[in-house]
């Protein structure tokens, strides 16, 4: 499908409410408008990312991104009223405005109130959901109720699509993002020269994640595996990446760390991945890029207790990492939990930085997932294009 042919132009609702929405919809919206050459209009609640995308289409938010911006109970709290008088604003925007379709972009505990709504005052504009609830980890009834309200589902994982299908929702594996990013594409010899790193020192990148919690039960226990490396390796050196918002805190902790560390930001990330030997990283999206950028890596977590009470009860899946999960085997190490100690995360680093063979048996591994993810085919953005304006044209 590459374009939609008809007198109208198409009106596109489109809600993000989180950073990694406005590069989804940013992505999409590029797509839309290459497709429909620029005939087309945008309008809902966008980011930075996506109201550049669509400057041209005269992509217009009813109100700030940020607003919805939050995580966590006691940030939702006190801006609960806000968020709340945010759902009736864009409800009432829909209705008025009629679009042709509705696109939402995760964030579900916002867009599934807004889809809910919706689905009861005009049932006849599709609504499109992006990035399927992980269903497969835990309450898997929750696609029979998505099932009453979004029209079609896009998924970012190939097996997803079926826990939705079953209950007959449509849903289309459209691809992960990250295939898209230029994470693997860093210099390392410079960056190794720019921040006086031998050209033949052991270098572990750690990646401790994005949030306090999480990088106050990671990076002490990450920098005694760090301690015991040193022992087996006296001229290895660490690297971090750290987000501007947690660069104190991480670097408060890292820099009393026994061997040589350097502190960088997420601009200088894609090089630090070119110039490293081996990483070890908290569980998340950070270790789809780390296989895009194909470097060996060792995946932790940690939870505060009560919260590993409940997970070890609720969540249903084999695999934290999601090459593992994609692969359906533990390609890549994992210890999570109480599995996270600084003896088995240092064995675990040490025999990647010993074994050619687990480094390449890791690349491989790698290069298999991102093959299953979409890499060297259509791009999400694309595909999730695709999706939209055959609901338009289908609406027509």
């Amino acid at each position: 499908m590459n374009s939609i042919e008809n007198s109208t132009i198409p009106n596109v609702f489109i809600i993000a409410g989180e950073a990694s929405g406005d590069a989804l919809g940013a992505n999409l919206m590029k797509a839309l408008i290459k497709k429909t050459g620029g005939k087309i209009n945008f309008h809902g609640v966008l980011g930075e990312k996506m109201l550049k995308a669509g400057a041209k289409a005269g992509a217009i938010s009813i109100f700030p991104m940020s607003d919805l911006s939050v995580m966590g109970l006691t940030e939702v709290l006190p801006k609960l009223p806000t968020i709340m008088g945010r759902i009736k604003q864009t409800v009432q925007e829909i209705v008025q405005t009629k679009p042709d379709v509705i696109v939402t972009i995760d964030a579900p505990d916002f867009c599934f109130r807004v889809a809910k709504k919706i689905k009861k005052l005009n049932p006849h504009i599709p609504i499109v959901h992006y990035v399927a609830p992980s269903v497969w980890a835990w309450r898997p009834g929750r696609a029979k109720k998505i099932a009453k309200f979004v029209d079609h589902l896009l998924c970012l994982l190939p097996f997803e699509p079926k826990y939705f299908t079953d209950v007959g929702m449509n849903a289309t594996f459209v691809g992960h993002p990250v295939i898209e990013s230029k994470i693997g594409g860093g210099d390392g010899e410079d960056f190794r020269k720019r921040h006086s790193i031998s050209e033949f020192a052991p270098l572990l990148m750690v990646l401790p994640g994005s949030r306090a919690g999480e990088i106050s039960r990671l990076l002490p226990v990450f920098g005694e595996a760090v301690g015991l490396l040193k022992h087996t390796y006296p001229q290895v050196e660490t690297v971090v990446v750290t987000l501007s918002v947690t660069h104190d805190k991480v670097s408060s902790v890292a820099k009393s760390w026994s061997v040589k560390t350097t502190i960088v930001g997420e601009d200088e990330k894609s090089d630090a991945f070119a110039a490293s030997d081996v990483a070890l990283a908290a569980s998340g999206t950070v270790a789809l890029e780390l296989a895009m950028a194909e470097l060996p890596s060792v995946i932790a977590y940690k939870m505060a207790p009560l919260t590993a009470f409940l997970a070890k009860r609720l969540i249903k899946a084999k695999f934290a990492n999601i090459v593992n999960l994609v692969l359906d085997r533990p390609a890549i190490p994992e210890l999570l939990l109480e599995n996270c100690n600084p003896d088995k995360l240092a064995a675990e680093i040490s025999e990647l930085f010993d074994s050619q063979n687990a480094r390449t048996n890791q690349r491989k591994a790698y290069s298999e997932a991102m093959a299953m993810l979409g890499l060297g085919t259509i791009s999400p953005g694309n595909r999730s294009a695709d999706v939209v304006l055959g609901l338009i044209e289908k609406k027509q």
